[in-house]
């Protein structure tokens, strides 16, 4: 029998969609819970929950008490039925976590590259055994991967640019060896257009220049709520610009602003044996801070003459040791040209992992709703 859109069955699979999304939304329901919610009868919510259940989507996960008559079964969605990995690719190490259908927080892994054969399928096989590991899931229910690099990344041709940091990972091709090696769904992006869509979760904005400064440079541009890669993904990469004639009195040897404002170049103002020792004498440093606001500020310049963000959000490692502080201080050396609010990052430490997070719950709640309309099509 065909699902037509009002028949019975139709009916069924989307009540059956409802009360997913009302056990996600809500967390574990009891029978009761989900009809008061979907405003569905007792009996119609029960079927609801059987269905789900049958296709191995809910489960029962303890009672709901304090009402008259017997304790009544609550039901939640299932963190093991469809699981995915989020991964970032860093210079130094590749960063992991687990991720599920309810969005629930699982350890992250850290997992060094030093003396290791590197290439885009041992990265992610690596990273995606010891997500698993860790969140004590099993490997199988893994489907989907997103993986943040730090290059550029065309998606149509599977092409990186800007590899420096990616050793044993080839200009073309990456993709398709991570789905040869692991078997799962891939999404390869750039880590600063993950970063941006982690601040644009964490802040609420929709409209706003994310300025990434680390070891690299990088920057984000969400309009409308969706990030803007350009023709070929190679958008925001603006360490490579060269600096203006005014940076000389800065940096009188940096030719582009990787120089002028990377991890070199921070290790240079404030010491240290690396970007992240440094950063560490950053914090209460008035006369860094005042440096490093006056170098900001020319690669603001940059950034609001091409792109004319409502904001500016600071991230990267220097940007988030930086802080309130640095972002007042570049504030208010941009605001003597033009109106442009500057603000420090909102989205915590592992912002890329944060926005590989986002776009795997979406994606495995759509492929768990899919499931639920197969569901109830083999029922027909």
């Amino acid at each position: 029998m065909t699902n037509l859109a009002g028949g019975p069955a139709w009916l069924a699979t989307q009540n059956d969609r409802t009360a997913f999304r009302l056990l996600l939304e809500h967390g574990p329901l009891s029978r009761s819970q989900l009809g008061e919610l979907s405003g569905a009868s007792k009996p119609t919510a029960g079927q609801m929950i059987a269905r789900l259940e049958r296709a191995g989507l809910i489960a029962p996960v303890g009672e709901v008490t304090g009402a008259r008559g017997p304790n009544a079964t609550s039901y939640g969605v299932r963190t093991d039925s469809l699981t995915g990995v989020a991964v970032s690719i860093l210079d130094s190490a590749v960063e992991a976590v687990l991720v599920d259908p309810t969005d629930a927080d699982h350890p992250a892994v850290v997992l060094p590259v030093a003396g290791a054969v590197r290439s885009p399928a041992t990265d992610v096989v690596r990273a995606v055994e010891a997500a698993a590991h860790a969140a004590g899931v099993g490997r199988d229910t893994v489907s989907m991967v997103v993986v943040g690099v730090q290059a550029a990344v065309d998606d149509e041709g599977d092409r990186l640019s800007f590899t420096d940091t990616l050793p044993g990972w080839p200009e073309r091709g990456a993709r398709a060896l991570i789905e040869q090696g692991t078997g799962l769904g891939v999404v390869l992006e750039n880590d600063v257009n993950l970063a941006t869509m982690a601040e644009g979760a964490a802040t609420g904005a929709s409209d706003f220049a994310y300025v990434w400064v680390g070891t690299g440079l990088g920057a984000g541009l969400e309009v409308g709520g969706v990030v803007q890669r350009g023709a070929s993904g190679s958008a925001g990469e603006i360490g490579y610009l060269e600096v203006p004639r005014s940076a000389a009195t800065l940096a009188p040897d940096a030719e582009d602003f990787t120089d002028l404002l990377g991890g070199k170049a921070v290790v240079a103002l404030l010491g240290g044996t690396d970007l992240a020792d440094a950063l560490t004498r950053l914090p209460g440093n008035d006369a860094a801070l005042e440096s490093l606001a006056d170098r900001l500020a020319l690669l603001l310049d940059v950034v609001a003459a091409v792109a004319d963000p409502t904001r500016v959000i600071l991230g990267g490692p220097t940007g988030v040791a930086g802080g309130t502080e640095l972002a007042a201080l570049v504030q208010e050396r941009v605001g003597r040209r033009r109106d442009l609010p500057v603000q420090p990052a909102r989205a915590g430490e592992r912002p890329v992992l944060l926005g590989a997070r986002r776009l795997l719950v979406a994606g495995i709640r759509e492929r768990l709703e899919d499931a639920i309309v197969a569901s109830g099509t083999k029922e027909d």
